[in-house]
């Protein structure tokens, strides 16, 4: 495998791990700025990220199709208004041909590890084939929920039945008729769950913890509606902005004015009330944590499925796994043919499992580690780690909202950071370490007080408590605040005159 494609002495090549939104708008966007010189990984063998690797019945989008694409290719046809997988999957291959994408991309290809070659001022990008590739940034796109979470419960190994985790659904296999148990309750099983429960003799559903539900105001999108979408395109952007401020709104109910969830509280008491004919099974229903503490999940078939005869809510913890059965703390001994685990991902986990080594050779799971879970400036930079760029990174996840606009917001950033590169001719930036502490340490202290910290279990903390994954305020100060690098926060090494002072001002 050779080197990055289209290299030039002035442009820096880039190498980009991940050709799920943040990937392919990077290359998009880095394409439009006239930089030629990238390359796009992608270890499957199509286009399509965490919608390629997930394929259950019944996903689709929480975020409404208008928001959830890129702010510079508004699709008009959508479906529906809130976007299935194989509409995502159909627009990102769009995407990926429109701007000329396929001659930079690598399917296929897993990256195994990185490591910054501090005399050459390059990374050295080994992928799991044995090849290498050589970039001067590094960016990996590999996102918060690319690695499947398996639960750690005894005998599950030796389960005699079928075993599959929801994000490798297996579609050969036929549900009818089965007595199926599935574990977890996240937003995953609350789209599967419904689709497979009419099909099976008898679903276990084993619930953890339960969780807030809101409706899911879905709606075809009538021909004479996409009609008007294409003829008057202001009339979408109008739709995505009035989505957009919507969500705004709902972050101020996760953060500082809590209060307003009220009313969402209240309509999920009446749903309960209205779906649920049992007081017991309401009780189990009803979380006792804000909303918003856990990811909360849109559905409007969710509860009606738990009703069903055929479905039975398990909320006693599970003691272990025998060979057709799943057992309870209690002893409840429920005999399945099949195991599904919608248990999420190990969203903690970021970049992994590549190995990711910096200046000095420091391996960055080690800094995370001494560090009690991840942390990046803006989510996007580690200091010791040079010319290295995430997408998705640590803190830029939101409890509401279009994770596109995020992605947009870093993928200007990293295209001026590239283009500062170029301008000075500047060997590498790395951001000071005093600029990344101090920013992490204002994100912990307004993270204390949102819903995020209320004690209740979710993939959005460590063990320790600490809240690794969301970004603590509005997505608009976060794309003010990425709008560009800011020169004091970073130190430029330069070609010859060895530590710079800072980035010029371009």
């Amino acid at each position: 495998m050779g080197s990055s494609n289209g290299s030039t002495s002035s442009t820096p090549r880039v190498v980009i791990a991940g050709a799920g939104f943040g990937g392919i708008g990077l290359a998009i966007r880095l394409k439009t700025a006239g930089i030629e010189s990238f390359t796009l990984l992608e270890k499957a063998e199509a286009v399509g990220g965490v919608w390629r690797h997930n394929s259950y019945p019944g996903l689709t989008c929480d975020v409404p199709s208008h928001l959830y694409s890129f702010s510079f290719e508004p699709k008009h046809d959508w479906s529906r208004r809130y976007p299935r997988r194989d509409e995502i999957l159909s627009y990102l291959e769009h995407c990926v041909d429109k701007y000329g994408i396929r001659p930079h991309l690598r399917t296929g290809v897993e990256v195994a590890s990185a490591e910054f070659d501090e005399d050459e001022a390059c990374w050295r990008v080994q992928t799991t084939d044995g090849g290498e590739l050589e970039g001067d940034v590094f960016v990996p796109a590999t996102g918060q929920l690319g690695r499947p979470k398996y639960p750690g419960l005894p005998g599950l190994d030796r389960f005699g039945g079928k075993l599959f985790h929801s994000a490798h659904w297996e579609h050969g296999y036929d549900l009818r008729g089965k007595r199926v148990a599935s574990l977890g309750t996240g937003a995953s099983a609350i789209q599967y769950l419904p689709e497979i429960a009419p099909l099976v003799e008898r679903l276990y559903v084993f619930q953890r913890s339960p969780s807030w539900v809101v409706p899911k105001p879905d709606r075809p999108y009538r021909p004479r509606q996409r009609a008007l979408f294409r003829a008057l395109p202001w009339l979408q952007a109008i739709s995505r902005w009035i989505v957009y401020w919507r969500f705004e709104m709902l972050i101020l109910a996760l953060t500082s004015a809590r209060w307003l969830a009220a009313p969402y509280r209240a309509g999920y008491a009446r749903r309960l009330e209205k779906e649920i004919a049992d007081p017991e099974l309401r009780r189990k229903l009803l979380p006792d944590f804000p909303l918003g503490c856990k990811r909360v999940l849109i559905s409007n078939d969710y509860l009606p499925m738990l009703a069903r005869e055929n479905v039975e809510l398990v909320t006693d913890p599970i003691a272990e796994v025998r060979e057709r059965a799943v057992v309870t703390r209690e002893g409840i001994e429920c005999e399945v043919d099949t195991i599904i685990l919608g248990t999420g991902f190990a969203a903690n986990d970021f970049l992994a499992p590549m190995v990711i080594r910096g200046l000095g050779g420091r391996d960055l799971n080690d800094v995370w580690r001494e560090r009690d879970g991840a942390e990046a400036y803006l989510g996007l930079a580690v200091s010791g780690f040079p010319n290295m760029f995430m997408l998705y990174g640590p803190n830029t996840n939101l409890g509401a909202g279009s994770i596109i606009f995020m992605l947009e917001s870093q993928i200007e950033f990293v295209v001026s950071a590239v283009r500062e590169l170029a301008r000075t001719g500047a060997r590498w930036m790395d951001v000071r370490e005093e600029v990344q502490e101090q920013f992490n340490r204002e994100v912990q202290e307004r993270l204390q007080g949102t819903v995020w910290t209320a004690g209740c279990q979710s993939w959005y903390r460590t063990e320790s408590g600490k809240v690794v994954n969301n970004w603590p305020g509005f997505t608009f100060e976060y794309r003010r605040r990425t709008r560009r690098p800011d020169p004091a926060d970073f130190r430029l090494v330069g070609s010859s005159t060895g530590a710079g002072a800072g980035l010029q001002a371009a």
